[in-house]
């Protein structure tokens, strides 16, 4: 079967070139405890929220993807990573402080997105508005839970196929679907993740004015990547 998607470099790995999507985009996986030693860059707040997680495997995923954003924006931007600053724009559903997170300061320029499930972060950096997100496969039985989230001609889509196949189906709709919506800031608020179509097939449909494409991430995960086209 064809490999479809964009491979993202990993963090820590040995540096090649990024095959990500276009403008200008750069992908970056992050499995659990790639941290560079010494890295320690993390600002109170941070360190306080992985503090809160109960499970080792969790804390050690949210230090390794924060830690990763820190040093590969820094490298970016030619900065310290434990002096950026980072801040979040306001909803455009609902005008709530609670919108994408953005680079405050002289990092204003550069756009990123950071998603981590299951003990995988994936991480995008680009000069225009841009999501990604990564979640693990779900179990067959857990599609019929919770398909109905989903857009009419998707959830139609879905009630043609049957066990593993319909469980990677809905993983790549439910990621594509979430990266758009992060990169347009609305995220799950508002009725944007039924009214927005992108599809289950091994091509994503992307809408108007985005690119979107599935990114290629390890067996059992499913990845996706927005940006938006234009300045």
């Amino acid at each position: 079967m064809e490999e479809v998607g964009f491979a993202p470099q990993e963090f820590g790995g040995p540096a090649r070139p990024s095959e990500g999507p276009p403008a200008g985009a750069e992908l970056w996986l992050v499995p659990p405890g790639a941290v560079p030693e010494g890295a320690e860059v993390l600002d109170t707040a941070e360190r306080e929220r992985a503090g809160r997680f109960r499970r080792a495997v969790d804390r050690e995923m949210y230090v390794a993807a924060h830690t990763a954003l820190r040093v590969l924006a820094g490298a970016y931007l030619g900065r310290a990573p434990e002096g950026l600053e980072f801040a979040r724009l306001d909803c455009p559903g609902c005008g709530g402080p609670h919108g994408r997170p953005v680079l405050a300061g002289a990092g204003a320029g550069l756009h990123f997105s950071l998603s981590h499930s299951g003990g995988l972060g994936l991480l995008a950096f680009a000069p225009v508005p841009v999501g990604v997100d990564v979640e693990g496969v779900p179990e067959p039985r857990t599609v019929g839970q919770v398909a109905d989230a989903l857009h009419p001609a998707e959830r139609r889509e879905l009630a043609a196929l049957d066990g593993a196949a319909r469980a990677a189906a809905f993983a790549r709709c439910w990621t594509r679907k979430e990266a758009y919506l992060k990169g347009t800031g609305q995220g799950l608020s508002g009725t944007g993740f039924a009214d927005t179509l992108v599809g289950t097939g091994p091509r994503p449909v992307a809408p108007p004015g985005w690119t979107l494409t599935d990114v290629r991430v390890p067996v059992g995960f499913a990845g996706a990547c927005a940006v938006r086209e234009g300045a």
